[in-house]
C-alpha cells in the first residue's frame, strides 16, 4: 500500500475513533446537564460518526488498485463521497441555523444544571476535535484527498458549536443566560455552508472531468518546455479523480533518433513530472517534430 493511501486511511480511522469518543462523552454530559446546546452537539457528533464511517469506506474502496473493470483505479469514489458529504453538511448547517433561530425566538428557554461538568466534557471535545482537524489537514495537504478535506471541514465547523456550548453553560451558571450559543451557532452554520459548497464544487468538477488546477498545469508545461531533447508539446490534457490527477501529454522529438533514445527522454520527463507532482498519473505520447 502506498504512503498516500496509508495517510488517507489513518485520517479516516482517526475520524471514526474521535466521533465514537465524542458521542459517548456527550451522551453522559447531556444526562448530567439537560442542556439543549449539548444535545445539539451530541446530535452533530452522531451524524459525524455516520459521515466518517461512510468516508472511511470510500477511502478504503478508492485505495484498491486498478483492475480489469477499472483500468484507472477506483479513486472517483472519493469524489462521490465528498459530494455526498458536502450535501449533508449544507443540510446540517440549515438545521443548525433553524434551531438557533428557534431558540433565539423562544420565550421560555429551559433551565440548565451541572454546567461545570458539561463545560469539562465540551472542553475535552474541543481538544480531541482540534487534534483530529490538525491531522486531517496535514494529510489533505499531502494527498489532496477530498474526503479527508470535507471531513476536516465538518469537524472544524464543530469547534464553534462546542465553544458556543461552553459559553452557554458558563453564561447559564454565572448570569442565568441561556441563548448566547444560538448566535454562535448561526455563525458556525454560515461557515459550514460556505465551506461545503466549495468542496462540493471541487468534487463535482472532478466527476465532470474538469481540468486540473491551472497552477499544476502551468508547472507541468514549464517542466516540459525546458526538458532536454523535447522540441515542443501539444494536447496537454488533465482530469482529476479523487486525489489522483491524470495527465496526458504529447511531446515532439527528433524523428531521426532511435526508439530507445526517444523512450529514455519520455521516461525521464515522466519521472520529473511525478517527482514534482506526486499525485499525478502521467501518460506521454511521442511524436516526431515537424
Amino acid at each position: 500500500m502506498s504512503v498516500t493511501n496509508r495517510l488517507n486511511l489513518s485520517a479516516g480511522a482517526a475520524s471514526v475513533s474521535v466521533a465514537l469518543v465524542l458521542v459517548a462523552l456527550k451522551l453522559w454530559a447531556l444526562g448530567e446537564t439537560g442542556a439543549l446546546s449539548v444535545a445539539a452537539s451530541l446530535a452533530d457528533s452522531a451524524m459525524d460518526l455516520m459521515v466518517s464511517l461512510g468516508g472511511l469506506m470510500a477511502i478504503i474502496y478508492a485505495a484498491r488498485p486498478p483492475d480489469e473493470d477499472h483500468a484507472f483505479g477506483h479513486s472517483s469514489a472519493e469524489d462521490l463521497a465528498a459530494l455526498g458529504q458536502s450535501v449533508f453538511i449544507v443540510i446540517s448547517a440549515g438545521v443548525i441555523a433553524f434551531a438557533a433561530v428557534a431558540r433565539l425566538l423562544s420565550e421560555a428557554p429551559d433551565n440548565l444544571r451541572a454546567e461545570g461538568r458539561g463545560m469539562i466534557v465540551m472542553a475535552i471535545s474541543i481538544g480531541l476535535t482540534l487534534a483530529l482537524v490538525l491531522w486531517q489537514r496535514r494529510v489533505a495537504r499531502q494527498t489532496g484527498n477530498r474526503v479527508v478535506r470535507a471531513d476536516s471541514l465538518h469537524y472544524m465547523g464543530d469547534l464553534l458549536p462546542n465553544i458556543g456550548a461552553i459559553i452557554s453553560l458558563w453564561a447559564s451558571a454565572r448570569f442565568g443566560l441561556y441563548q448566547i450559543d444560538s448566535v454562535v451557532a448561526l455563525g458556525a452554520a454560515a461557515l459550514l455552508a460556505l465551506g461545503a459548497l466549495r468542496i462540493g464544487k471541487g468534487a463535482w468538477d472532478a466527476l465532470m472531468d474538469r481540468r486540473a488546477d491551472p497552477a499544476l498545469v502551468a508547472g507541468i508545461e514549464a517542466i516540459v518546455a525546458d526538458w532536454p531533447g523535447v522540441h515542443g508539446h501539444h494536447d496537454l490534457r488533465t482530469r482529476s479523480a479523487g486525489s489522483t490527477v491524470f495527465v496526458n501529454l504529447h511531446i515532439e522529438l527528433d524523428g531521426d533518433q532511435t526508439l530507445t533514445e526517444a523512450h529514455d527522454i519520455g521516461a525521464a520527463l515522466k519521472r520529473a513530472i511525478i517527482q514534482a507532482y506526486p499525485q499525478t498519473d502521467v501518460i506521454i505520447h511521442k511524436d516526431p517534430v515537424r
